[in-house]
């Protein structure tokens, strides 16, 4: 195929003048002359999911990045998705569509705000939730993820305080789990999942009696209390896969991704109104014009690097140890990532 002539163009709104399709071709195109890969969270929009190499959680799309030999990483997520990307490939090149995408939840905590409380509780471990900046990674004693954090925090001394951040919701979840009572949670929340109420459950529950309830540990308790299954996103791919019936407690663009992979199932949100805004503000305009101008390339001091990466290895080894997950495809259907259109994604 002969590759056309496709000049980059000034602004985002001129690519917003373009069809799908010619976007879709140049994101095709630009991506073979940078030797990039395209990652796509489980909340992006459909059509940029449409046009990712990998689909997945944000620490296993990393871990993907990393086993590839690609020299560009466009990571349409949100802020501290990219720096995690960065933090494992530190020799490639890390792009964002849009520097807004930020989370507020990791805004809930600052790295100078975290030395306070780590000083006025001594004898405590930091477990830092992956959605939190580079900085509070680097100044945590380990990492977490959602499917992994009660493993994490029973891998650490029970005489030691845990001071786990950023997220309330699921420091009360492994609080539950492990019956530790020495966990000092940190006062933030996702506004995604800690708007859904137990009414909008309540009413889907009576809809669609049969189908089995999946709610993201983000959630507050009452809700985590009714549900079937408590499981990260990657988990609800796999549930997705093996059930007919699911009612989906997360964010709103993994439930429309698995009702185009799965349009015979009953696959219905637990909350219409649950969008993160933040993630939506990544578009293929904006896609093509990252890629187009390599803008916004994600950088960070090697000292704060080398330091969230201690943390998150450290995780991995409580995990099973660091993969490179592109040679290992049991790994990758395990963490709920794949290349996109197979039935993993």
């Amino acid at each position: 195929m002969i590759r056309p002539a496709l000049s980059p163009l000034p602004t985002t709104l001129d690519y917003s003048a373009l069809s799908k399709e010619e976007l879709t071709e140049r994101i095709h195109w630009r991506k073979r002359d940078l030797n990039a890969v395209i990652l796509g969270h489980n909340y992006q929009r459909v059509e940029i999911q449409d046009v990712s190499d990998f689909l997945g959680d944000s620490l296993a799309l990393s871990q993907e990045a990393a086993g590839t030999e690609a020299d560009v990483i466009v990571f349409c997520g949100v802020h501290f998705m990219a720096e995690t990307a960065k933090i494992l490939s530190p020799e490639k090149t890390v792009l964002m569509p849009d520097l807004r995408a930020g989370c507020p939840m990791a805004d809930f905590v600052t790295p100078e705000a975290l030395r306070r409380v780590k000083a006025a509780h001594p004898d405590a471990l930091v477990v830092a939730y992956v959605n939190s900046s580079a900085e509070v990674k680097a100044e945590s004693d380990i990492c977490c993820t959602s499917s992994n954090a009660v493993a994490v925090v029973e891998s650490l001394p029970e005489s030691r305080p845990v001071i786990l951040l950023p997220d309330r919701n699921l420091a009360a979840y492994v609080a539950e789990k492990t019956g530790r009572t020495n966990i000092i949670p940190w006062d933030g929340y996702c506004y995604v999942h800690d708007d859904m109420v137990l009414e909008e459950l309540e009413r889907a529950r009576a809809k669609h009696p049969g189908a089995l309830v999946v709610i993201h540990p983000e959630a507050r308790q009452d809700l985590l209390d009714r549900a079937d299954r408590v499981t990260s996103t990657s988990g609800m791919v796999r549930l997705a896969r093996e059930h007919d019936a699911l009612i989906i407690g997360t964010e709103r663009g993994l439930v429309d991704r698995l009702r185009q992979q799965y349009p015979h199932k009953t696959l219905v949100p637990l909350s219409g109104a649950a969008v993160c805004g933040n993630m939506k503000l990544n578009t293929l305009p904006k896609l093509a014009w990252s890629m187009d101008h390599l803008r916004h390339e994600v950088t960070m001091d090697e000292d704060i690097r080398s330091r969230a990466e201690a943390s998150l290895r450290r995780m991995l080894e409580v995990s099973g140890g660091w993969r490179a997950p592109a040679g290992e495809p049991d790994a990758l259907v395990a963490a709920g990532v794949g290349p996109s259109g197979c039935g993993c994604a």
